[in-house]
């Protein structure tokens, strides 16, 4: 897997979620927008959907959750390089954590899967 190029395909995906959610509905681009980023989308889980499911599954059985391991682009953050907020991502039911508010997300640079759990924890628990 060249991780390099994941990396940019991951980063590309995202830019084009944050860039759709700075349009309005009315905007004349808002259809263009939206559609390149369902085929980023596409391409993306064609290309390295198995991978990333394979980690995914990991790390839903290292969190003894219960929780279905959705799609890689189900997992992203809302902007590049930001580290992920408490609300981004997939929530999870976690034994580890149990009665918190836990959620995984796909993040770059470099690429990796991080458990957020409300305001005290962030932990990578997955790197490309």
């Amino acid at each position: 897997m060249n991780t390099e190029e994941l990396n940019r395909a991951l980063v590309a995906l995202i830019e084009k979620k944050a860039e759709l959610h700075t349009l309005k509905y009315d905007d004349a681009r808002y259809d263009d927008v939206e559609e390149a980023l369902h085929d980023l989308e596409d391409d993306f889980n064609d290309e390295y959907g198995d991978f990333l499911e394979t980690a995914l599954d990991k790390v839903h059985t290292d969190l003894k959750s219960d929780t279905d391991v959705l799609l890689p682009t189900a997992y992203l953050p809302s902007n590049p390089g930001s580290t992920p907020t408490p609300k981004e991502g997939v929530w999870v039911d976690s034994e580890k954590y149990p009665g918190k508010e836990a959620r995984i997300t796909l993040v770059p640079n470099p690429v990796r899967i991080m458990l957020t759990v409300g305001k005290q924890v962030q932990q990578e628990l997955w790197k490309a």
